[in-house]
C-alpha cells in the first residue's frame, strides 16, 4: 500500500491569469487549459470509483485499502477545488469548456455498471495522469517563462498524482478485475481521452484567435514531438500498460518524491499518513 498525505496548496488563484499564462505560448496554454477543464469531473469520477470500489470489498479485504482510499479521496478532492478555482479564470479569456459536458454524459452510461468497471476506467486514466506528471517534473524548465504560482499548481498536481498512481489499480484487482478487461478498458479510454484532449484544445486556440498561426503549430510540433516533448518521452511508458505483467509501481516514483520533499514550503500538511499495510 501506498502512503499519502493530504496537502492544502499555498497559492492564489483568485487572481487573473494571463491569456498565454504558460510561458507566453499559445499552443502550451491550450493544451494545459483543456487538461485543466477535464479535471473537476474527472476527480470526481475518480472519488467515485475508489469509494464504491471500496465499499463492495469483503469486509475482510475492506480495511487494508480503507486508510490509502481516504487519502486519494483527499487528493483528489484537492486537486478537484484548485483546478475549479482555476478554470474560473481561464475561461474569462472566453474560453468554453466542451470536454466537461461530454464527459458528464457518458458518465451516466455507467450508472449500472459494477465499481470493478469503474475502477478500470480510474486506473487507465490515472495512468496517464502518471506518465504525463513524471515527464512534467523530469522536465520543469519547460515552465520557465510561467508564474510561479501557476507552474507550482501543476508540479504540486504531478507529484500527487504520480504518488498515488497504484490505488484505483490496486483496488480493481482486488475485485477480481481480469487482466484482459483491464487492458480492453485501456484502449478505450485512451481513444476517448485523447480525442477530447485535441477537441478542447483546437477549440481553446479557436477561441483565442490563434488556431490558424504558424507558431502555433510549430510550438505544438516541438513541444509534442521534439527530443524532450510530451509524446516522444512517454509513449513507451504509456504502452507499458498494455503488458499483462504490469503494475503502476514500476513506474519510477523518484521525482514526485524529491518534489514534495523540496517544495514543502508551498503546501500544509491536512491530513495524516496512511499506515502501511503488511
Amino acid at each position: 500500500m501506498t502512503d499519502l498525505v493530504v496537502r492544502r496548496l499555498l497559492i492564489d488563484l483568485d487572481s487573473p491569469v494571463a491569456r498565454h499564462w504558460f510561458s507566453g505560448d499559445a499552443f502550451r496554454t491550450a493544451l494545459f487549459n483543456a487538461l485543466s477543464m477535464s479535471f473537476p469531473v474527472g476527480e470526481q469520477f475518480f472519488i467515485d470509483s475508489v469509494r464504491e470500489g471500496l465499499k463492495v470489498l469483503p469486509e475482510a479485504e475492506r480495511s487494508k485499502y480503507a486508510t490509502e482510499v481516504q487519502g486519494f479521496i483527499g487528493q483528489e478532492a484537492t486537486h478537484r477545488r484548485i483546478h475549479s478555482l482555476f478554470n474560473v479564470q481561464i475561461e474569462k479569456h472566453k474560453l468554453v469548456n466542451n470536454w466537461e459536458p461530454r464527459a458528464r454524459d457518458r458518465l451516466k452510461l455507467l450508472a449500472g455498471f459494477h465499481p470493478r468497471h469503474w475502477l478500470a476506467i480510474t486506473a487507465a486514466t490515472e495512468h496517464f495522469t502518471a506518465v504525463f506528471a513524471d515527464w512534467m517534473l523530469a522536465n520543469p524548465d519547460l515552465f520557465d517563462g510561467t508564474e510561479t504560482r501557476l507552474k507550482t499548481m501543476w508540479l504540486w498536481h504531478s507529484a500527487e498524482e504520480a504518488e498515488h498512481k497504484s490505488t484505483a489499480f490496486d483496488l480493481y484487482r482486488a475485485l477480481g478485475g481480469t487482466e484482459e478487461s483491464r487492458v480492453k478498458w485501456f484502449k478505450r479510454i485512451t481513444f476517448i481521452f485523447m480525442s477530447d484532449l485535441v477537441r478542447q484544445t483546437v477549440n481553446n486556440l479557436h477561441k483565442d484567435g490563434t488556431l490558424w498561426k504558424w507558431s502555433t503549430w510549430k510550438s505544438a510540433a516541438s513541444f509534442l514531438f521534439g527530443k524532450r516533448g510530451m509524446i516522444s518521452l512517454t509513449y513507451k511508458p504509456w504502452k507499458a500498460y498494455k503488458q499483462h505483467d504490469f503494475h503502476p509501481n514500476q513506474l519510477a516514483s523518484e521525482l514526485s518524491e524529491n518534489w514534495l520533499q523540496t517544495h514543502s514550503d508551498v503546501f500544509s500538511v491536512v491530513g495524516a499518513k496512511t499506515q502501511a499495510a503488511a
